[in-house]
Order: C-alpha cells, then sequence, then structure tokens
C-alpha cells in the first residue's frame, strides 16, 4: 500500500517536471495548447462525440495530471484512405505518436512535428497498447522508443 502512494507521488512529480518543462520550450508545439479546430459534421450539424471505449476505472488518471503520451507507430499511417506522410521530409512510416491536451501530433524520424487534426484522443486510446513506463521529459520518451 505504501509503495503505491510512493510511486503515484513520484509520478506526479514527474508530471509536474514534465509540464513545466514542456511550458519553457517557446517553439515547440507543445508549450502553448493550438486553438481548437472547428468540428462540425455535414451541412453545420454538430459533431458527434465519440465516447472513449474503456470503462471509467480502466482509464488513464486525467489529462490535466498527465502531460501527455506517446506511443511508436511503425508502418505507414492511414487516414480517411490517405497515407499520411511528413509535410517537411516526405517520410509516412516510423511515426512517434504523441497525445497532447486531447490531441494527436505525429513525429517523424527527422524529428519534424505536425499536429493531425482528424486524430484525436479517443482514437489514440484506441490504437495504444498499455503503458509500460513513465519518462520525466520528452527526450528521454524518445530516447527510449529509438528516435
Amino acid at each position: 500500500m505504501f509503495g503505491r502512494k510512493r510511486a503515484i507521488q513520484e509520478l506526479r512529480d514527474i508530471q509536474q517536471e514534465t509540464a513545466q518543462w514542456l511550458q519553457a520550450r517557446p517553439g515547440s508545439p507543445f508549450s502553448e495548447a493550438p486553438a481548437p479546430a472547428a468540428a462540425s459534421g455535414p451541412a453545420g450539424a454538430p459533431a458527434v462525440e465519440v465516447d472513449d471505449f474503456l470503462p471509467p476505472d480502466l482509464r488513464m488518471p486525467s489529462r490535466e495530471e498527465i502531460a501527455g503520451m506517446m506511443m511508436p507507430f511503425d508502418k505507414p499511417l492511414v487516414i480517411d484512405g490517405e497515407v499520411r506522410s511528413c509535410p517537411q521530409c516526405g517520410a509516412y512510416r516510423d511515426w512517434v505518436l504523441l497525445s497532447v491536451r486531447d490531441e494527436v501530433w505525429l513525429r517523424c524520424r527527422a524529428g519534424h512535428e505536425t499536429f493531425e487534426p482528424r486524430l484525436d484522443a479517443a482514437w489514440y486510446n484506441r490504437h495504444s497498447g498499455p503503458m509500460d513506463r513513465w519518462h520525466p521529459t520528452l527526450e528521454d520518451g524518445l530516447k527510449h522508443l529509438g528516435h
């Protein structure tokens, strides 16, 4: 019981340090929350919200407690029948997907970061596996994933 409380406190400390680090990087897309994209369905109908498929007791802690999550995505990323490629270098596979503030960002092997408005946190949760590690910084996480 006490080990779990200590682990939770260590996690919160790491999350606070990560949030401070992300805010301190002015050029990073993670330093400020981008304006939300206008989401509307056909003919101006309100957007349909997709609920996470996980029951509440299996979900991760709230987004306020975690600065972001990341996962490798080695195969080509197909969105709406289109293979997504990096706008800067043209890479189309070997992505790191970053889920930050209910948005999904793509990072190619060359280090280019691109916001993907067609993906959201619910999509990320459906495609990601279980989290196996906590990293104090973005660089540590990327190093762990081999990027």
